[in-house]
C-alpha cells in the first residue's frame, strides 16, 4: 500500500472515530439544553407550537395565571413531582379551561393536555413525570376567552424514560387498574375540595430494558382520564407514557350538600377502569371500583 494511501486510509479512520465520538456525546448532559438557553427558541418546541397552536399569540409572562412548579434537579428522573398552581378561582365568567403541559427533551414532548370546568373549583394539579434529559419543562394555559399563557422551568434529570421498570412487567400489567379517589379532609359545600386520584398502572415507556430478558417491553400507559362530581365534568386529560408509573394525580372540585365523584380511567389496550365515592356531609360512604377487560 503506498503513502499516500495509507494518509488517506488513516484520514477517513480518524473522521470516522470522530464522528462515533460525537454520537456518543451527544447523549451527554453538556449536549442537551442548558438553563440559560433560550426556552422560546427550542427546536422541538417551536415545532410542537406550530403543531398545537399555530399563530396564536402566547403570553410569556403567565404568573399572573398560573405557578408552576419543578425541582432544579431532579432525585428520581422516572418519578418527577410538578405542580400547577391556578392563581384564581374558577368561575362560569372566568376560568382556566385546559392546561397544556410539555417536557422538550423528552422523546414524545407532549406530554398532554388536562381540562377543567367551573365545577373544578379551582384548576390545580399535582403529578409525576419522567424526564429523559436537561430541559425546559412548560405548561400552558387556556382561559376561556381564549388567551394562551406560558410558564417555564429547567430541570436537570436524564434517563426516566429508558429507566427499568421497579417491579416485574408481568406482575405490575397484571395487576393494572386498581383505582382509587381520596378526598383530602372533610368536604366543604361550596368550596374547592383537594382530591387525589391514584392509578396502579405500569406505565410503560417501551423504551426500558428488562434487566434479566435483556429485552423490551411494548408501550402500555394510560391514555385517558375523566373525572365527575354529580354527572358533570371536573377535570378530563388526554396523557401519554412521560407520567410515572402508577400515575398519581391531586386536583380539585367543589362539593355540594352531595353526590358521587367518579373517575373513568382507559388505557392503550382499552382497558377500562372506573372508581367512585360519595361526597356528603358525614364520611360514611363507601368508595367502589370495577375494571373492564
Amino acid at each position: 500500500m503506498s503513502t499516500t494511501m495509507r494518509t488517506t486510509l488513516h484520514g477517513l479512520l480518524m473522521a470516522l472515530a470522530g464522528l462515533t465520538t460525537l454520537a456518543a456525546l451527544a447523549g451527554h448532559p453538556s449536549f442537551a439544553a442548558q438553563p440559560g438557553d433560550d426556552p422560546d427558541k427550542s427546536a422541538r418546541w417551536l415545532d410542537f407550537r406550530e403543531g398545537t397552536f399555530k399563530d396564536r399569540p402566547i403570553d410569556a409572562h403567565g404568573d399572573s395565571v398560573i405557578r408552576f412548579d419543578a425541582p432544579a434537579r431532579a432525585a428520581d428522573a422516572a418519578v418527577v413531582p410538578v405542580s400547577i398552581t391556578a392563581q384564581f378561582p374558577q368561575t362560569p365568567s372566568r376560568y382556566i379551561k385546559k392546561l397544556y403541559m410539555f417536557i422538550d427533551e423528552n422523546p414524545e414532548p407532549y406530554v398532554g393536555w388536562f381540562e377543567f370546568t367551573p365545577e373544578s373549583g379551582l384548576a390545580s394539579l399535582e403529578t409525576r413525570v419522567r424526564v429523559e434529559d436537561y430541559t425546559y419543562m412548560r405548561v400552558i394555559a387556556e382561559t376561556n376567552d381564549g388567551h394562551l399563557y406560558s410558564a417555564v422551568r429547567f430541570i436537570k434529570a436524564s434517563g426516566g424514560c429508558s429507566a427499568p421498570a421497579g417491579k416485574d412487567d408481568a406482575a405490575a400489567e397484571a395487576n393494572a387498574g386498581q383505582v382509587r379517589l381520596q378526598p383530602q379532609g372533610p368536604s366543604t359545600p361550596g368550596k374547592p375540595q383537594l382530591v387525589q386520584l391514584m392509578v396502579r398502572h405500569p406505565n410503560r415507556t417501551g423504551m426500558a430494558m428488562d434487566q434479566v430478558t435483556r429485552l423490551y417491553a411494548s408501550a402500555y400507559f394510560v391514555r385517558k382520564v375523566a373525572v365527575t362530581y354529580a354527572d358533570k365534568p371536573v377535570m378530563t386529560a388526554n396523557v401519554n407514557f412521560s407520567i410515572s408509573e402508577n400515575p398519581n394525580f391531586r386536583f380539585y372540585f367543589v362539593p355540594h350538600d352531595g353526590g358521587v365523584l367518579k373517575a373513568h380511567i382507559e388505557d392503550t389496550k382499552n382497558r377500562q377502569f372506573d372508581s367512585q365515592v360519595a361526597i356528603g356531609p358525614h364520611p360514611a360512604a363507601q368508595q367502589t371500583s370495577s375494571a373492564t377487560p
